[in-house]
């Protein structure tokens, strides 16, 4: 081996078949503060560590990348930056399961509840089991009902704009059958709803990108209520049922009068997986989504990079 080799320490699970790298030692020095404050210093200083750990060679699409970091708030078991293959999340509900079970395999929490902080606020993760989480997300709401939208090759679609911890554009009644062997096809949709709302100046609040899509449709499972796509910034695909845009999904409910507080809501993913969800009224209108789902650690290890290798910082992607 030429030069010298720099270590990445990292544990891998799966939640409900959706990926995430926790980035335990090795970690780029954000210094102190909020972790927003943190995480744009993350996106400023050591973007190329970000891409090093989720592209490939090391990484790939569908992989989302938690960097544990010391919280600010003392009442937190860890801080967590999420990240994906082009750029950083708010919040990333698989991704806080996945970093509660790892949490416990490394032996830093016991089972009962916890609390991450993140960039978007504290979330609070409650360890059921070894592999069980259910977390208190962010507030979630819907910011705008029934937004039609002309999209090219598929005419008007219409959804709803909600916040779960991240923005999303939910329609109900996907333009392809929601199975895993179209899920070119529904991707390619997805993007295509994507660049119309960007076209055409819709946002979330505050001029946000609406980076998410999420189309519905029924469940295969009869205890099922709600099958879904979910398509992530940089054009992969959400194996689970996305912990966000299940969030972002109750919000609506809520909103319509078709969920009520406490009662349960099971949405399935394209591959079968499901997360168990309710929520509760916060005082401003708000809700708190309750997301229950299952993690399992996949490997741990280190990654290398070498100082004369050209891709020692991953192959970068565009949006």
């Amino acid at each position: 081996m030429s030069g010298q080799l720099t270590g990445i320490r990292f544990i891998d699970s799966h939640t409900e078949g959706e990926p995430t790298r926790v980035i335990v030692d090795g970690g780029p020095e954000l210094e102190s503060g909020s972790l927003s404050e943190r995480l744009r210093r993350f996106r400023e200083t050591a973007d190329h560590f970000r891409q090093c750990v989720i592209n490939e060679p090391r990484g790939w699409e569908a992989l989302v990348g938690a960097l544990l970091c010391e919280p600010a708030d003392s009442s937190c078991a860890a801080g967590v930056i999420f990240f994906n293959n082009t750029g950083y999340l708010g919040m990333c509900g698989h991704g806080a399961i996945g970093v509660a079970v790892t949490l416990y395999h490394l032996g830093r929490v016991g089972l009962g509840v916890q609390r991450l902080e993140t960039p978007v606020g504290i979330v609070e993760v409650n360890l059921l089991g070894p592999n069980q989480v259910t977390i208190l997300n962010v507030p979630s709401y819907r910011l705008h009902s029934g937004v039609d939208v002309e999209v090219d090759g598929l005419g008007t679609i219409t959804g709803d704009v909600a916040w779960g911890g991240n923005w999303f554009f939910l329609v109900d009644g996907s333009p392809e059958p929601l199975t895993l062997d179209h899920f070119a096809v529904l991707s390619d949709a997805a993007q295509r709803t994507r660049d119309a709302l960007k076209r055409e100046g819709i946002t979330g609040a505050d001029g946000a990108e609406i980076d998410h899509i999420e189309f519905f449709g029924p469940p295969e499972s009869p205890d099922a209520h709600s099958r879904n796509f979910v398509y992530c910034p940089g054009r992969a695909y959400d194996r689970s049922p996305c912990g966000t845009g299940t969030s972002a999904k109750l919000a609506c409910l809520a909103a319509d009068g078709k969920l009520q507080p406490g009662e349960s809501w099971i949405q399935e993913s394209i591959i079968g997986s499901r997360f168990d969800a309710s929520y509760t009224i916060t005082g401003d209108g708000q809700i708190i989504p309750a997301i229950t789902g299952t993690a399992y650690i996949c490997s741990e290890g280190t990654l290398i990079q070498q100082p004369d290798d050209p891709f020692q910082n991953g192959i970068g992607r565009s949006t």
